[in-house]
């Protein structure tokens, strides 16, 4: 004789059906894009956030735009092979494949350093930064990273800045 189980609580059946929801409309990493695991591109505050798009082809911001002086060196993110570096629209780009459909793209930069086909190591520098979105005025670099089809938004992927540099804990000049 088969015995029955009980149907589970309403809540936890509702909090199972969203988990197995959320993990097949999840995109998966790639083995070297480990949250928290890629270097910055470049040193600088966050001028703009991400801000995903509606729909492919809807408006949205698909990166994030990252303070640098004009000639700062942009580095590679994580290991990969460059798929990409030429120009889109008259401003130059560059596009790294880092496995299983994760791709980064840094955006407005000059003086490519890699072409299509190199491969490339974090901490490469791959080209140096512009002057950035043509309608804002403090030079950066716009950072963006998609899982196949799909924009993320790169602060998953990108390890805790070092704010050694800005932080004093003792004294610069001893007491008089």
């Amino acid at each position: 004789m088969a015995r029955r189980l009980p149907a589970p609580p309403p809540v936890r059946a509702l909090a199972l059906g969203l988990a197995l929801m959320a993990a097949s409309t999840a995109p998966s990493a790639a083995a070297g894009a480990e949250p928290g695991s890629w270097t910055w591109p470049v040193v600088g505050p966050i001028l703009v956030g991400f801000a995903p798009p509606d729909s492919p082809y809807g408006s949205g911001h698909r990166g994030i735009d990252i303070a640098a002086p004009l000639g700062s060196d942009v580095l590679a993110v994580a290991d990969g092979t460059v798929s990409f570096a030429g120009p889109v629209g008259g401003r130059r780009f560059v596009t790294i494949d880092h496995g299983d459909g994760v791709r980064s793209t840094v955006s407005f930069v000059e003086d490519l350093r890699v072409r299509a086909g190199d491969v490339v190591v974090a901490g490469q520098v791959v080209a140096v930064s512009g002057t950035g979105h043509a309608d804002t005025g403090v030079p950066h670099v716009h950072f963006g990273v998609r899982i196949d089809d799909t924009y993320v938004d790169p602060l998953v992927y990108l390890a805790p800045p070092d704010v050694s540099s800005f932080i004093r804990l003792a004294p610069c000049c001893p007491a008089p």
